[in-house]
């Protein structure tokens, strides 16, 4: 084995990720019937790719699903079970309309949540943004990959991004099981 290859490392692959902390495998799912159907053009999802390149973070996947649960359970699901991501991003179904169906997906899938992530992308965006009170959206982790949920508007997702990029690195190494400074 190399020198520096931590002692608790099975296998190169589980070093690898040791050696690269900056880059992270993001998948991106963008929730709406809309955009699924073809009549709109998946700009949130896109603001999140810009994030995603302008971070270093490599783009693994990205897919546009209608709001119904059952695909959007599907589609975690196989992401996270696949290790295909580190992070997968959803955008969008987060908010109070009927349709709107993400946070309930998400809670079909994660293992265990992290509220304090959502808590704080509404709170960075709560005095600024007034409406951002009426999000449901959820974090949390299913088999190593963090999954956070954010708006489904352009702006929505960068502000969240903003909020999210002090935390994010630090929050996919601890759902990875990676050795942490803390």
């Amino acid at each position: 084995m190399w020198p520096f290859w931590p002692s608790s490392a099975r296998s190169p692959s589980a070093c690898w990720r040791g050696l690269w902390p900056s880059t992270l495998r993001l998948a991106i799912l963008t929730v709406s019937d809309a955009g699924a159907r073809g009549e709109r053009a998946d700009t949130s999802g896109d603001a999140v790719v810009v994030w995603g390149e302008a971070n270093g973070h490599r783009i693994a996947a990205r897919c546009i699903v209608a709001d119904d649960t059952v695909d959007i359970v599907r589609q975690l699901i196989e992401w996270c079970d696949a290790d295909v991501a580190d992070l997968v991003l959803t955008t969008g179904g987060t908010g109070l309309s009927p349709r709107d169906r993400t946070p309930e997906a998400t809670q079909a899938a994660i293992e265990h949540e992290a509220p304090g992530i959502v808590e704080r992308l509404r709170a960075v965006e709560i005095e600024r943004f007034p409406r951002a009170a009426l999000s449901r959206a959820v974090a949390g982790v299913r088999h190593r990959t963090l999954i956070v949920n954010l708006p489904g508007s352009p702006k929505g997702v960068r502000d969240s991004l903003t909020a999210l990029d002090p935390i994010v690195k630090h929050a996919v190494e601890i759902a990875r099981g990676s050795p942490t400074d803390h």
